[in-house]
């Protein structure tokens, strides 16, 4: 016969187990991808949840926020003297702290919902080549945001656990991640970086040699959101036999009028090609610096290329032409960043060694 005490002690251990159910629904791992252009947003389980621009509004007289993300962006260049729409990060790490605070604070909210009341574990993405004063700023704003635990991990290595590359094999594999505000070349073996180099030109740079050669070239102003559609329209990194074409709408410099014109491809091509060729040097001097072992691995596994300025069309061509290493553009090149976060939160312990803050 059972006793009124094993009935109690199972009563117990019933609640203990309810309790555990209970706080593992409440409590959520969150990975963000903080770039430049955009911050997306990983729950474990789920996937990539949130993919919006790192845009704040503001209100200038009461110095108020007013949107964030997607309602932010379509008001750049378009706001009143008394609304700034602009980004708070500037190739790759934090330019206003207290806005990228509340931006921050605007994701991990909208990520967990209004019904969570525990505060979540997050990991974010730096560039590889950020100060320990950049990475410290990243986490306390993350902390201030609402984040129980705050890990900075190198971007590198968050792109290539998201393109599914077995860093902690011990051969030789070469990761190009090309955001925008910063382009991240690294050689990761046995789990760690052996080579990398960062350099600040990426795809907001792009954008602005756009602008900058059609003011030169047509006389047109022209916006940020206009250089980086002509970009992704009709931009390439060699230059093509079937060009396409684009009609560019912007104001006179003489006149001040509205006009348009037409600009091609290989245009494009040869406004950005300094920025390309900074790109370009920036990867071979990682390979410069590889250990001969490793650069064999890399001849055999080829580079690897993530981020949204990646997909810029014939990037891997550019890429092998430069080199002579064959380039592959990873599948969800612009997700990989993210699930990478997503990934390395499920098995903290395992990438233990990748994380260089926490708090």
């Amino acid at each position: 016969m059972r006793t009124p005490l094993f009935n109690l002690q199972k009563t117990k251990e019933k609640f203990r187990v309810g309790i555990k159910n209970t706080m593992a629904f409440f409590i959520k791992k969150i990975g963000i991808d903080l770039g430049t252009a955009n911050t997306l947003v990983f729950l474990p389980g789920q996937g990539v949840i949130l993919n919006e621009p790192s845009v704040v509004a503001i209100s200038v007289p009461d110095n108020k926020v007013l949107a964030v993300g997607d309602e932010a962006k379509v008001m750049i260049g378009k706001t009143p003297d008394n609304i700034i729409a602009y980004r708070p990060m500037k190739d790759g790490v934090i330019a206003d702290y207290r806005v990228t605070e509340v931006m921050l604070k605007y994701y991990i909210s909208k990520a967990l919902g209004k019904w969570n009341i525990l505060k979540p574990e997050v990991m974010i993405s730096v560039p590889a080549g950020v100060t320990s004063t950049e990475r410290r700023a990243v986490v306390e704003a993350a902390m201030k945001a609402g984040a129980k635990a705050a890990y900075v991990v190198k971007e590198p290595i968050l792109a290539a656990i998201g393109a599914d590359i077995p860093i902690y094999e011990p051969s030789g594999h070469m990761i190009v991640d090309i955001g925008g505000g910063t382009t991240d070349a690294a050689v990761i073996s046995l789990g760690g970086i052996v080579a990398s180099t960062s350099v600040k030109v990426a795809g907001n740079k792009i954008d602005q040699a756009i602008a900058d050669y059609i003011k030169k070239t047509f006389n047109l102003a022209i916006g940020e959101k206009t250089a980086e559609e002509i970009k992704i329209k009709i931009g390439s990194a060699v230059p093509v036999e079937d060009e396409l074409t684009y009609k560019i709408k912007g104001r006179d410099f003489l006149t001040g009028l509205p006009r348009s014109t037409d600009i091609t491809t290989n245009e494009i091509v040869k406004a950005i090609e300094s920025e390309l060729r900074e790109m370009m040097k920036a990867i071979k001097v990682v390979l410069q610096n590889t250990p001969p072992e490793l650069s064999s691995d890399i001849i055999d596994n080829g580079i690897t290329m993530t981020g949204g300025t990646s997909l810029l069309r014939n990037m891997d061509e550019l890429v092998y032409r430069a080199t002579g290493v064959k380039a592959r553009i990873a599948e969800d090149a612009l997700l990989c960043v993210a699930k990478g976060t997503g990934v390395a939160l499920e098995h903290l312990d395992t990438y233990k060694k990748s994380i260089i803050a926490k708090r």
